[in-house]
Parts: C-alpha cells; structure tokens; sequence
C-alpha cells in the first residue's frame, strides 16, 4: 500500500495505553465531521486516539524544561576556546496560529567561556523548545537566551531555517519556501569578524 500504516510512530513517545479524555477524542471526531467526512466509517473509528496520542507526542517540549540538559558541564577541556558548533540539526514543531507542521534544521554555535557541555545537549535544548506550539522567530530567540543564560559563553550563534506547511500546503500555497531566522549574542553580535567566522561554519 502506498498510504502509511494507521500504527506507524505510535510506539515512539505515545504509549498505545495512553488514557485520552472523551472530550479530546470527541473534538477529533467534530473536526472530521467539519471538513465533511463521517468519524464512524471503518478508517476513521481510531483516528480519534491516534491523533491524541500523536499531539500528546508533539507537544512532549512542556514537559521539558530546556535549561536541565545545559546543567551538566565540563570545564576540562584542554585549553580549547575556539567556537563550538553543531550544525544541520532536523527538527519539527508545530505552528500556533494553523497547529500545521514547521519542519527545518538548526545551526547552534557558541564560544565557550569557562564550560563546555555535551554535544548531543544542544539538539535537546532546540527539540525541547520546537516540540510546543511555536513561531520560528520565538523558537530561534528561546534557544539562544537558554544557551546563554546557562553556560555564560563569550557568544552564542542559532540560525534556523525551516518550511512552515501553513504557507506551504495552504494560503498562499507556496511550496519550496524556507524561512531563517538567527540570534547572535556576545562577540558574535558585538563583533564583525566573530560573526563571519561562525556564519562562515555554518554554511552561511
């Protein structure tokens, strides 16, 4: 079949024993209804739950709180002091004006002051930020003000790039489309050279 199975993504961060209140499944069942197909044919008796589950997935980032992945550090790092940059992360989030898909990538870079933290911390801050109701430019701002308000480096770079399915797939219907954002803060904002550099690393 050329269409995804009705189970596929379930397992991963949507228990299948997931308990969904009557009036979650029953505002499901009143938006099929409002586009003009009928939530009782065979397809769509489960739909209900599983866009539950799948929205109770979407929105795992308020239960997050961001700031606890950048609280382990290390300040052993022999000397290095150059910038740090993690580039090409997916990500997805939702819109909060349509709830329609955003899916991009993420370049995050600082400049280390006395402390490093994991790689892999930085695509959780960013993933803890885009899986809520989101605009990009707030989701760009959140990822930097944590990284510097955490690991007090001497600059921090975010540029994210991501196609927004509520201009793609409706309005103006525009596919192809991207939209970036960035926020540099410290020497990447203050200082000319700094922010050639890390731009320079990420592609830009």
């Amino acid at each position: 079949m050329g269409s995804c199975s009705p189970d596929d993504g379930d397992l991963i961060g949507s228990p299948p024993d997931l308990v969904i209140p009557d009036e979650v499944a029953d505002a499901v069942r009143t938006l099929i209804r409002w586009t003009g197909d009928d939530p009782d044919r065979e397809g769509l008796l489960d739909t209900p739950g599983r866009v539950a589950r799948a929205w109770k997935e979407y929105g795992a980032g308020y239960a997050d709180d961001p700031s606890l992945h950048l609280s382990r550090t290390f300040d052993e790092v022999g000397g290095y002091d150059e910038i740090i940059l993690l580039r090409d992360i997916p990500f997805h989030s939702h819109c909060e004006h349509h709830l329609a898909p955003i899916i991009g990538k993420a370049a995050i870079a600082y400049l280390p002051g006395d402390k490093v933290v994991g790689i892999s911390k930085l695509a959780r801050v960013l993933h803890g930020y885009a899986r809520r109701l989101q605009v990009q430019e707030r989701l760009t701002a959140q990822v930097a003000d944590c990284i510097w308000d955490h690991l007090n480096p001497k600059g921090v770079a975010v540029v994210i790039e991501a196609s927004h399915a509520c201009m793609t797939a409706r309005g103006v219907r525009t596919p192809g489309v991207m939209m970036t954002t960035s926020r540099m803060m410290g020497v990447f904002r203050e200082d000319e050279r700094s922010r050639k550099e890390v731009l320079a690393l990420m592609g830009y």
